[in-house]
């Protein structure tokens, strides 16, 4: 009998993704051509390529890490010292070559802690990797000569000769680095994904004792997932030691790991897409809001509390329902709940933060001036009149959002009722 070939269909959708996103990357430099812009996405580009090797643990394995920063800020310290090394005659490595060193630090700290944290798992797992992460941090100011102190390591990134032009002094070359880093390490991550370690990290994730019950060590997989999240999270300390020149004891402190879980949680936990996206949110918002205002941890905190109320997927979950909305040729019913329950928010979004903004303002005395600009209004933070409007407004908004809010709920809910009608009628996926 004649044996058959058959060619599975090419997924083009798959590849304009990976090809749009590697041509943004490569023209990002040309739209924000400013040094801060490259900068920015230059800390982009490193936080990417943590938060998705946090999402291993998290997201790909189901284990809630508290220390997650230690293998970066340590890969960090390992990558800066490697650089001063080279500098000093002592080590030859190319400065393209630093963030594996970085990678191998991390990895060989993900070996010994991991031992260690995998033992057990769930809650107890996520306090053994808080006390590692505090001992870590604790470290940091008690060897001086490994940590540097309070002040840190510095190192020149400008070591040995240019190659082809390239010496890495520029912030663009350094933007074209890290990018070349983050597509090679995006690739890797989501081919683990897709390896028989990663569909085993999912199922000990869902159901660890069904696991174990036909004979996989649970044990052994979580290890062996956090050897390779520490790896990738070394690469990105790395490759900040060489943006930054600098690494602290910062670099391995609570409030990084806590970042670390916030924005992978922002963007979505479980899926690939959804750190990424968490990632540019965050850096975005901290960067922007930073400059803007001083109470932007409180925004930032505020937004999260949200993303967990309103969308526990994140923001790529909320992406994607309405990419299923324009699939099925639906969203033009829900244009216009989306621009009445945005009217309903603007009146409620900006009475809330001008009192936030007269409460930071009446608290820290800016500039010794009981008149503070906001909004482009003055405001004089000592009279009633400012506060009683915000409150009136912010009222006001609240039972306008609310009102919209009910509306939108059910015309949400009637469109995924014809869709889930189609889907059954049809026999199509969703």
């Amino acid at each position: 009998m004649a044996k058959t070939i058959t060619f599975k269909p090419l997924d083009i959708g798959f590849w304009l993704a990976w090809l749009g996103y590697i041509v943004f990357l490569a023209v990002a430099p040309l739209i924000f051509s400013s040094n801060l812009g490259l900068t920015v996405l230059s800390q982009i580009g490193t936080v990417i390529i943590a938060a998705l090797s946090y999402n291993m643990l998290l997201g790909q394995t189901g284990m809630l890490s508290f220390g997650h920063a230690v293998y970066g800020g340590l890969g960090g310290f390992i990558a800066i010292h490697a650089m001063n090394l080279v500098a000093g005659g002592s080590l030859v490595c190319p400065t393209s070559l630093i963030p594996l060193v970085g990678g191998l630090g991390g990895a060989f700290f993900g070996v010994i802690f991991g031992w260690v944290t995998t033992k057990k798992s769930g809650t107890t797992f996520a306090m053994i990797t808080l006390g590692i992460g505090e001992l870590v941090a604790s470290a940091a100011l008690t060897f001086p000569e490994f940590f540097g102190g309070e002040a840190g390591i510095t190192t020149n990134r400008v070591i040995g000769h240019a190659v082809l032009g390239i010496s890495y002094g520029p912030q663009r070359q350094v933007y074209y680095l890290i990018s070349a880093w983050l597509v090679i390490c995006t690739i890797a991550m989501y081919a683990f994904t897709r390896t028989p370690l990663g569909r085993i990290a999912n199922a000990v994730r869902d159901n660890p004792e069904r696991c174990a019950f036909v004979g996989y060590n649970t044990q052994k997989v979580r290890f062996l997932v956090v050897v390779l999240a520490a790896f990738f999270a070394g690469i990105s300390g790395g490759l900040g030691a060489i943006n930054f020149e600098i690494v602290s004891s910062e670099n391995v402190g609570a409030l990084r790991s806590g970042s670390l879980l916030l924005f992978t949680f922002l963007g979505g936990v479980g899926s690939f897409v959804g750190p990424i996206l968490g990632a540019v949110v965050y850096v975005f918002s901290l960067e922007l809001l930073s400059k803007v205002t001083q109470a932007w941890p409180l925004y930032i905190g505020l937004l999260f509390l949200l993303i967990v109320m309103y969308a526990p997927g994140g923001l790529w979950s909320v992406v994607q329902m309405n990419m299923r909305i324009i699939k099925f040729q639906l969203f033009r019913q829900m244009l216009r709940p989306y621009a009445v329950i945005l009217c309903a928010a603007l009146p409620l979004f900006l009475g809330i933060t001008t009192l936030i903004e007269l409460a930071y303002a009446r608290q820290l005395d800016v500039g010794g001036d009981a008149v503070v600009r906001i909004w482009g209004l003055p405001m004089d933070v000592t009279s009633l009149m400012p506060w009683l409007a915000a409150f009136v407004v912010a009222v006001i908004g609240a039972a306008l959002f609310r009102r919209a809010a009910r509306g939108f709920s059910l015309a949400w809910g009637r469109v995924h009722e014809i869709i889930a009608e189609r889907t059954a009628g049809r026999g199509v996926s969703a």
